[in-house]
């Protein structure tokens, strides 16, 4: 599949709504008829004959439950997509009827209010993935790996991320309960979240004794790979050649932000990402551009933690295996898929997982995320002391270098 191929180059990577739902890479298209097989030749499809336990139980319903006038054909329609999504046994393949369609298409905009956390699926159980920087839910005290057991008294038991999202936002100045659960701890607690605006930070850079340059990513929006590169003059510049990228609690965002940033670092040609289609298609490789501007001497350390999913594992990984750079912190989130976004009707769309993310090495970030080469977790006491025990070891590791 190449550019012209694309329906949509979007290519998101940690999508921010207003609850952050996190895809690795949204395409927008459609076109093909489908439908049941008359003859049953083609083994996807399904023949009439096979089709009659569905319409079987339609009309038994119809008739049989106490207050069937009440489900029209169309909520019936659009039920049955939904369950013919959910039983793919993927989160992020999702049918969305119209309302949640226009919904879906505004946060695409960027329009949208909420708490300011990034949420996804973890071994079936709804997860924080990150809270956003000076947003409600970080100032509420929500931590990345909190476990979400409950929105507005609703539990969360085989939810999709989608309803949870559709629960959590809501109008700025409007207030949402959620029950959270922390690693180790002694019971839930209930927070009471004031939705708000979310304002997504970019960039932030900073210096350490010894000459070392800190460049903290907060998320790979449209513009971070020019702040991305503003930053890396700005380390050029300084005579320093001890860098520490900071990738915890960064969701995601563009593949195409994160693609150019590990062009800076690598030869033309190299491996940055594959995507795999499987079965469907051939892979397509992206290399990098071959910007490639730091010799050997460069000594380079990239925090991760369990809030880095998606494009950051794009980057992480390939800076990883490529020899680049060595991973500080604690297990990434393991977040590496490509969703379609498809239009059914004109008011309905289907948002399907067509592809995975590989890394150089072929490890598939869905299934594995990116282990650290100095594994370092905070305590709940480093957290409250402010104590950066993550960073501190990067700045260890390159102080005994030279």
């Amino acid at each position: 599949m190449n550019f012209q191929d694309r329906k949509i180059v979007i290519f998101l990577i940690g999508l921010p709504l207003a609850v952050l739902i996190f895809f690795i890479g949204v395409y927008v298209g459609g076109g093909k008829s489908y439908g049941p097989s008359d003859d049953g030749n083609d083994e996807k499809s399904i023949t009439k004959d096979q089709f009659g336990p569905y319409w079987k139980a339609w009309h038994i319903l119809d008739e049989k439950f106490v207050e069937a006038a009440s489900s029209t054909p169309e909520k019936k329609l659009y039920g049955s997509i939904q369950g013919l999504a959910s039983s793919f046994g993927d989160p992020y393949t999702v049918f969305f009827p119209p309302v949640e369609s226009k919904q879906f298409e505004e946060d695409i905009a960027g329009n949208f209010e909420g708490v300011g956390m990034e949420i996804g699926i973890k071994d079936k159980q709804l997860q924080v993935v990150t809270p956003i920087k000076n947003s409600p839910a970080e100032r509420a005290g929500v931590k990345t790996g909190d476990f979400i057991l409950k929105i507005d008294d609703k539990s969360t038991v085989d939810m999709s991320v989608d309803a949870a999202v559709k629960l959590i936002r809501g109008k700025g100045g409007t207030t949402v309960k959620i029950l959270f659960f922390t690693k180790g701890a002694s019971k839930p607690v209930e927070r009471s979240i004031v939705r708000d605006v979310i304002n997504i930070p970019t960039l932030e850079t900073s210096t350490k004794p010894g000459g070392i340059f800190v460049i903290r990513l907060y998320s790979f929006t449209a513009q971070s790979h020019n702040l991305f590169r503003n930053a890396l003059r700005e380390f050029v510049t300084s005579g320093n050649h001890k860098l520490i990228l900071d990738l915890r609690g960064n969701p995601g965002g563009y593949l195409d932000a994160a693609w150019d940033m590990a062009s800076w670092f690598l030869p033309t040609g190299t491996t940055v990402v594959t995507e795999d289609f499987g079965k469907n298609g051939s892979p397509t490789v992206y290399r990098s551009k071959g910007y490639n501007i730091f010799n050997k001497n460069l000594r380079m350390y990239i925090l991760v933690d369990g809030g880095s999913a998606s494009a950051s594992e794009i980057l992480a990984g390939a800076l990883k295996e490529n020899g680049v750079a060595k991973l500080v912190g604690t297990k990434t989130f393991g977040k590496g898929s490509v969703q379609q976004l498809i239009p059914i009707t004109s008011d309905t769309s289907l948002k399907v997982t067509i592809a995975r993310w590989l890394t150089p090495d072929g490890h598939n970030l869905s299934h594995d995320g990116l282990e650290p080469d100095y594994k370092v977790e905070p305590t709940e006491k480093d957290f409250q002391d402010k104590n950066d025990v993550v960073l501190n070891k990067a700045v260890e590791l390159l102080t005994k270098e030279f």
